[in-house]
């Protein structure tokens, strides 16, 4: 075990996550028992009961509920999130997201609705590391 803070979502990432590789592209629902990464295009909706990372690149059409979530790719539709929801400066969300605590980068691109559900308030950062 490393001794090394683990202070961002994506240094949580489940040891055996399941990945939508570049190049991959999906059309169907997923349910997801843990972590979910894509780094390709999906058109569809999803359950994931882990961390959903949506990779720079990656594209999202259609309904995402997930426990935390880092978006640095393309969502078009809803995001639910139950607890954390980190938002990159290369995202583009388009559609409504909710989530408990909301994070959001300089520089992304958010077009509709957004409710944080703890009542506090969106925290806007500085992006300082690329990975």
């Amino acid at each position: 075990m490393t001794d090394t803070p683990r202070r961002r979502l994506a240094d949580h990432v489940s040891g055996s996550p399941t990945f939508i590789g570049s190049g991959s592209a999906l059309t169907g629902n997923l349910e997801c028992g843990g972590d979910l990464v894509v780094a390709g295009s999906v058109n569809g909706d999803s359950t994931v009961r882990g961390s959903f990372t949506l990779s720079e690149g990656g594209r999202w059409e259609g309904r995402i509920e997930a426990a935390n979530a880092v978006i640095s790719g393309e969502v078009q539709g809803t995001l639910v999130v139950a607890e954390k929801l980190e938002i990159r400066a290369s995202a583009r969300l388009r559609g409504a997201l909710s989530a408990r605590s909301i994070a959001v980068a300089r520089g992304a691109v958010i077009e509709g609705e957004m409710a944080v559900t703890s009542g506090a308030a969106v925290v806007h950062y500085e992006e300082k590391r690329k990975t």
